[in-house]
């Protein structure tokens, strides 16, 4: 696990010192070791930089950039079966002089090309350089569990796993793209492949990127989607056939995760997710596994008595941390530093404060990311279906219309009800698409369009997000394999995945993500919607496994959401950061807002009435990044 950076420089005016300030800016990625090298080609400098975090074979025979002949690579990530690929290759008459998994992939490419990324079962973001065919390749995991950033202007490609790399290069322009500002304040985080930076972009998952050096020709290659596992004809198992192979890929996908030279650890929460990883991994194990959980002193908030509890039943050996506002007001500052782009997913102070618990006693966690995006744990599918599902299309259409003409905070009673007027334009939407991808799209959106642009003073671009590609799904199996995909690949990959990687790497603990090995994904993706959802039971087939394990009893209980009570310590200790930041002058200082209608939000919102707070957070949140890095820069 580590950070990389890097840069395609076709003026050569990229010197070694800037390379190693965008790999030293991610120093938190890999405390362990560092490697910078420029190379000099016909026609462009090439800058290779790795700050390295070691995990697997911890010797300086680990150190990046790697070289094999021709070939060089920088590497982010696990490759978790190298060692069957080694064996293989060892066949096919290859040395190796380390245990890495960095060397397989050196090794990999040249005996396969580009067909080796088919081979790893891993999450990784990988800079390879062929010099042999002047070709650099930029790689991304299928799950798009590891980052990878991409500035390009005129003569320049720079790359890095996190933004503040990129901020390093000079050549790099700091100019906000409005369209993305929009996406954010929409969905709280923004979708690939779009960024918060004019000129900046993410790479895709399931992509690679090569650059020919000679004729700087670009081609984007896409060799994994979600979309095709779904798109498959559905296969027909039993109940027992499906709760008894899921359990067996569950199992050989966790026990990967934990390949390691150092300690590992399990992130418990309680709920179904994180307890499959822990039950089944400390099942049959005579070491107890450490746990570790974040607990609040606000109840609505807290699932951490009901964690210690299994984790007493399986007998893991757990650490909780009960967190007070105080200490979240101490992390708030920290947030854009760690979270380089605008990112305000409400569970972002538990998750760097359970990262920095588990970092005390261990090097690697595991997560359970996926859970609910792959076995249909959201509310939100069982809304997207039911709203879309109950009248004919034609009937939707004749009552959205009639509700544009209608103003919702003229309308007694129902006004006065929580975030009453956002909900209304939802629906509104929703049947005015008569879709249930679209009502998806609705529905993950706290604040909606319209909301957004009078917040920006201004109309916007409405940028194309896999919001948008419902049409690129088979009909073949109702809806919820469908809605499934599309949450995979946006709230899954942009929101999930960059809120953990970010709050482990802030640490230097590396996470890992079990239930999202690609094997699991496109099995799942294959069973009929039924297996996800079953008569209103959420996540059916996944309880039948944890039933296995853990007793019905103990996990049969409400789903408490893993956020921080912000509703509560907004109104007490970040009250004056929330009056400060989101005032007149702090707001038109960035050039960026529309004051006035989100002073009156705030207003009301610390006046008691019933106002989203999520709307106020995300501002606050961009505020606080733009101070952090563009104000102060």
């Amino acid at each position: 696990m580590c950070g990389i950076a890097g840069f395609i420089d076709f003026r050569k005016s990229t010197d070694l010192g800037v390379l190693k300030r965008m790999t030293d800016a991610m120093t938190h990625r890999g405390p362990d070791d560092a490697g910078y090298e420029v190379y000099d080609a016909s026609s462009a400098s090439i800058g290779f930089g790795q700050r390295r975090l070691s995990i697997l074979d911890l010797s300086p025979l680990g150190h990046q950039p790697m070289h094999f002949g021709d070939l060089i690579v920088d590497f982010n990530g696990e490759i978790y079966n190298f060692k069957e690929i080694r064996k293989e290759l060892e066949e096919k008459g290859y040395t190796f002089d380390s245990w890495s998994d960095t060397e397989v992939i050196l090794k990999g490419y040249h005996c396969w090309g580009m067909e080796v990324v088919n081979k790893f079962v891993g999450m990784f973001a990988i800079a390879l350089y062929d010099r042999a065919k002047e070709k650099v390749i930029l790689i991304r995991d299928r799950a798009g569990i590891k980052p990878l950033y991409c500035f390009q202007k005129a003569d320049i490609l720079l790359f890095g796993s996190e933004l503040k790399a990129l901020y390093e290069h000079p050549a790099f322009e700091k100019k906000i793209d409005a369209n993305s500002l929009a996406l954010f304040l929409q969905y709280s985080y923004i979708p690939a492949p779009h960024s918060i930076f004019q000129h900046t972009s993410k790479l895709l998952p399931g992509h690679y990127l090569i650059v020919d050096l000679k004729n700087r020709q670009q081609e984007l290659v896409k060799y994994w989607d979600v979309f095709d596992a779904y798109n498959k004809p559905k296969i027909t198992l039993s109940d027992r056939e499906a709760i008894d192979e899921t359990d067996k890929l569950l199992k050989n996908a966790y026990e990967y995760r934990m390949v390691a030279d150092v300690p590992v650890g399990i992130f418990l929460s309680g709920g179904y997710d994180s307890s499959s990883v822990a039950a089944l991994l400390q099942t049959g194990r005579t070491e107890r596994l450490k746990t570790f959980t974040i607990g609040f002193h606000e109840d609505e908030f807290n699932e951490a008595p009901e964690a210690k509890k299994i984790a007493a039943y399986l007998g893991t050996d757990h650490t909780e941390w009960y967190l007070t506002s105080k200490e979240a007001g101490s992390v708030l500052d920290l947030l854009p530093g760690i979270y380089d782009e605008p990112f305000a997913d409400n569970s972002t102070v538990p998750t760097v404060l359970v990262s920095k618990l588990a970092r005390e006693q261990v090097k690697v966690a595991l997560s359970a990311d996926g859970g609910d995006e792959i076995f249909g744990g959201y509310n939100k599918f069982n809304q997207a279906e039911r709203f879309t599902s109950r009248m004919p299309v034609a009937l939707q259409g004749l009552i959205s219309g009639t509700m544009s003409l209608i103003n919702p905070d003229q309308i007694p009673y129902f006004n006065k009800k929580y975030n009453f007027s956002t909900r209304y334009e939802k629906m509104k939407l929703i049947w005015k698409s008569g879709d249930p991808v679209q009502a998806v799209k609705y529905i993950s959106q706290y604040i909606t369009e319209s909301e957004v642009a009078s917040f920006l003073g201004k109309d916007f671009e409405r940028y194309h997000t896999f919001f948008d590609d419902g049409n690129k799904l088979e009909k073949n199996d109702g809806v919820v394999n469908r809605l499934m995909a599309i949450d995979y690949k946006t709230f899954l990959v942009d929101n999930n995945l960059v809120k953990m990687d970010r709050a482990t790497m802030s640490v230097g603990l590396e996470g890992r993500e079990p239930m999202l090995d690609h094997r699991v994904i496109e099995f799942l993706a294959q069973l009929p919607s039924s297996f996800k959802i079953r008569d209103g039971v959420n996540k059916w087939l996944l309880k039948q496994v944890v039933h296995k394990y853990i007793p019905r009893e103990m996990m049969e209980r409400p789903k408490r959401p893993f956020i921080a009570p912000l509703l509560v310590w907004f109104k007490e200790d970040l009250k004056e950061q929330l009056k400060y930041y989101l005032s007149e002058r702090a707001l038109g200082m960035t050039g960026m807002f529309n004051p006035q209608p989100i002073v009156t939000l705030r207003d009301r919102y610390l006046a008691g009435e019933k106002v989203n707070y999520q709307k106020l957070w995300q501002v606050l949140i961009f505020q606080l990044w733009y101070d952090r890095w563009i104000t102060k820069l």
